[in-house]
């Protein structure tokens, strides 16, 4: 059984039972459908990688606490659709004590509900069961059987589920170590391919390439390829921008490798040097990029790091014009905004926006501190927008993030995307070291 399904049950306790359904294909158009990929909390725990599954968990039943319920083998739909583990397959491969097909859920729920006070469920997912589920409690409420009692309390399990994502086992570690360092192979390929009159979608292809050729599954989410004012639209997708002499490029790729993300920025110069105004922003940024990376570290918090992205680049802008006035006054006015919008960083592993707590308390004002053990990224930006015309003209049409993956170690911290260069003459040399 997986270390992380031991540790769920022993957070859940003996009173308890969990479903934890896996996630289902989803339709692409018409008969066809997406590339499946399994939910992130279903997979931590239980490794299967099957859609339409549902894992119980029941720490009290010594004989069976953990089943699974998954599709039965079928020769027919496996010639048009690929191989199931089967139920065999569930208790051989995938350490279930028991193992059902899912069509027997139904039946079998009473069984694992009845006589437990909790029920960890989250609802909101998947809309079948959670029917199933809320009429089977209320059928029940109304009975007067004489049976064990269904749970009256009802908890989601993400908050157990996303603490325990959050902080890293030794082994996540190291496959997260090798998606990044496959994604960084990745940007490395793209720096020194890139040239005037290339497309952005080009750009994207030598990307995932060299995503799948390394073992990786695929991108960890949708590639951001921005070319020149592209680059100051946060999550531009599009990729279909022809590449222009003069102009930055800006990447935000990364690739999943054995279900752990990957996220890496880098802005470099199409041509290969920098002009002196992109090289005055990007210095700013790499500045306060540094000194966030500085900050991740054990006992910092969540917002004394983004207070410190705030205040290091409100005081850029004011180097390179941007803004004008008294920091304090700038800040607590968001003037910084107007340039830099987003948070410097979120927590990385299954998911590319990974699970996990901002705050300790459910006020939301206790912001937490790091630990040992969390990876997290940081990216601050500057982004000036085409048609700014309180920026200088030759800022206008710039945009500049970069980013850096960094897990949080008991001595300070290791930072998994170090292999990008991001220093600008590291840069240059590397894209014109590979046009000689």
């Amino acid at each position: 059984m997986k270390r992380q399904l031991l540790e769920f049950m022993r957070a859940i306790g003996n009173d308890a039972v969990a479903i934890i359904p896996a996630a289902h294909e989803k339709t692409r158009s018409y008969d066809t459908e997406y590339k499946f990929r399994q939910d992130s909390d279903f997979f931590y725990l239980t490794g299967f990688p099957e859609p339409d599954a549902i894992a119980v968990i029941s720490p009290s039943d010594k004989k069976h606490p953990y089943v699974l319920f998954v599709r039965p083998r079928d020769q027919e739909m496996e010639i048009w659709n690929g191989r199931r583990e089967g139920i065999d397959g569930a208790v051989k491969n995938y350490g279930a004590s028991k193992a059902y097909s899912i069509d027997e859920f139904e039946k079998r729920m009473p069984s694992f509900l009845n006589g437990k006070e909790k029920l960890y469920y989250r609802f909101g997912v998947d809309e079948k069961l959670d029917r199933l589920i809320l009429q089977y409690l209320s059928l029940q409420r109304f009975r007067r059987l004489k049976t064990p009692y269904p749970p009256h309390t009802i908890v989601d399990p993400t908050i157990i589920i996303g603490e325990m994502r959050l902080h890293k086992t030794p082994e996540e570690i190291q496959i997260m170590r090798k998606s990044c360092d496959i994604a960084a192979a990745a940007h490395i390929a793209a720096m020194k391919a890139v040239k005037p009159s290339m497309t952005e979608a080009q750009v994207e292809a030598i990307i995932e390439y060299h995503f799948r050729m390394s073992g990786a599954s695929g991108p960890a989410y949708n590639s951001i390829v921005g070319a020149g004012a592209n680059a100051t639209i946060l999550h531009y997708v599009e990729n279909n921008a022809v590449l222009k002499d003069g102009d930055l490029l800006l990447i935000d790729a990364g690739c999943e490798y054995k279900g752990y993300a990957s996220d890496i920025t880098r802005t470099f110069p199409i041509n290969g040097r920098f002009s002196k105004a992109q090289r005055e922003v990007y210095e700013v940024v790499l500045e306060v990029q540094k000194a966030c990376i500085e900050a991740t570290k054990k006992g910092v918090t969540v917002q004394q790091r983004q207070e410190l992205s705030i205040e290091l680049l409100t005081e850029g802008m004011k180097k390179l014009g941007l803004l004008k006035g008294n920091t304090k006054k700038l800040i607590k006015e968001r003037a910084y905004e107007r340039y830099y919008m987003h948070g410097v960083g979120h927590y990385l592993g299954l998911d590319v926006h990974d699970a996990g707590r901002y705050f300790l308390d459910q006020e939301a004002t206790e912001s937490r501190p790091f630990e040992p053990g969390m990876v997290l990224t940081v990216e601050p930006g500057i982004y000036v927008q085409p048609d700014d015309k309180d920026a200088p003209a030759k800022y206008r049409g710039i945009g500049i993030r970069i980013e850096d993956d960094v897990l949080v170690t008991e001595k300070g911290n290791e930072i998994l995307t170090s292999k990008v260069p991001k220093e600008p003459e590291e840069i240059e040399d590397l894209m014109n070291s590979s046009k000689e």
